[in-house]
């Protein structure tokens, strides 16, 4: 994990290599309009990817569920107030270039579980049929969802 502060940091400049191809051919984009609400509002910094119309393999969605499920397992293991948990990704690369949680205000890094878009899909169980409830009820706060257990 590469933080601001290291003396070395690591750089990812472009990892999956140079982009011959741009614009509408390359990328028309699921932008999604409830960016905001599908993320808790106002309060929750977003990294601007939507989840809905994307494939668990995308961590725009895959991710968040697991930042949540991350979350949820902290507020539950320390009995914490509020926990935020911040998990970045470098195209290229599977495991996140950041995982941290801020639990009742003190950092720490994620540790014990496998933040790979694959090991996320696995743990969350994301390949099955659900897509259509998160989209009409929300992605957060519904007890039915594997993140939120």
């Amino acid at each position: 994990m590469s933080t601001k502060t290291e003396a070395n940091p690591t750089l990812h400049i472009n990892p999956a290599g140079d982009w011959h191809q741009g614009g509408f051919d390359a990328d028309a984009g699921l932008t999604g309009r409830k960016l905001v609400v599908d993320n808790y509002g106002p309060r929750i910094a977003i990294g601007g990817g939507c989840f809905s119309g994307k494939d668990a393999t995308k961590v725009d969605r895959s991710a968040a569920y697991m930042a949540r499920k991350t979350a949820v397992d902290y507020l539950k293991k320390r009995k914490a107030h509020e926990v935020y948990v911040r998990l970045a990704y470098a195209i290229g690369y599977a495991q996140p270039v950041e995982a941290t949680a801020i639990i009742d205000g003190k950092e720490i890094e994620v540790e014990g579980y496998d933040l790979s878009p694959h090991g996320i899909t696995s743990l969350l169980d994301l390949k099955k049929p659900q897509y259509e409830q998160t989209a009409r009820y929300g992605h957060f706060g519904h007890k039915e969802f594997t993140w939120e257990q």
